[in-house]
């Protein structure tokens, strides 16, 4: 299982994922689940991907491929011109490979697969897409500045009281963690590294990527904050009479 997921501020951008995959609780491994695409100054583009791995793989190589072939006419990510346009060749490449592979993985497992696409390109605002299994999608909005796949209930309720489009991109970093944090405690299927990436609006560069492990120091301050804090506020409040 995955959890992954992303923000869009007025400040810019916040990506994370976990790289944990299993195939039950003796067959453990770690892949990337946060894919990015950068040429500075023109745009940026990034890509969370949750579900069957053999699906999220091969829409990133027929997205690469689509790059590294670079037909004339032919759109691809690094020269579409807008992230809607964007989304739409990524739902694309989804219903490709659901064309190729999608009767035997329903007869079996199921074609099980998630994305979120953010970035931005040239002087258009940075946008976020969640695209789904059948390749339509939904964009975020001011409203709800978030997207989340994978396992994301665990991580959700303090997303959803906290999170706010002004909030600063540390805060926002900040409080990312901590919805990983709910979900790892709550869920082993979700689990470190985690690979965070956060964009400053209009830099049209990926400069700030991040793998953190298990033994890093800020995500254990961070943990152990939080846990605290939750256990003081819980004894401040009233008791319920019995």
């Amino acid at each position: 299982m995955t959890y992954a997921v992303a923000l869009n501020l007025e400040s810019g951008m916040v990506f994370a994922a976990d790289t944990r995959t299993n195939a039950g609780v003796d067959n453990i491994s770690q892949f990337r689940k946060l894919q990015h695409w950068n040429k500075p100054g023109d745009r940026v583009l990034v890509l969370l991907t949750a579900g069957n791995l053999a699906v999220t793989q091969s829409v990133i190589s027929l997205l690469n491929e689509q790059i590294e072939a670079a037909e004339d006419g032919k759109p691809t990510l690094m020269n579409v011109a807008s992230m809607f346009r964007a989304a739409r060749l990524v739902g694309a490449a989804v219903r490709e490979i659901r064309a190729v592979d999608g009767e035997a993985l329903e007869a079996s497992a199921g074609f099980a697969a998630s994305f979120i696409l953010g970035g931005q390109i040239g002087n258009e605002p940075p946008r976020l897409f969640q695209i789904y299994a059948e390749g339509n999608f939904i964009e975020s909005t001011v409203d709800t500045p978030y997207l989340q796949i994978g396992e994301h209930k665990y991580g959700k309720p303090i997303l959803d009281r906290v999170t706010h489009s002004d909030m600063s991109l540390g805060q926002a970093a900040k409080l990312m963690l901590l919805s990983f944090d709910s979900t790892m405690r709550s869920n082993l299927s979700v689990g470190m590294p985690i690979d965070l990436l956060v964009y400053e609006r209009d830099a049209l560069e990926a400069k700030q990527f991040h793998r953190l492990d298990k033994d890093n120091e800020y995500f254990r301050r961070l943990s152990k904050a939080w846990s605290d804090a939750l256990r003081s506020a819980v004894e401040r409040m009233e008791e319920f009479e019995v």
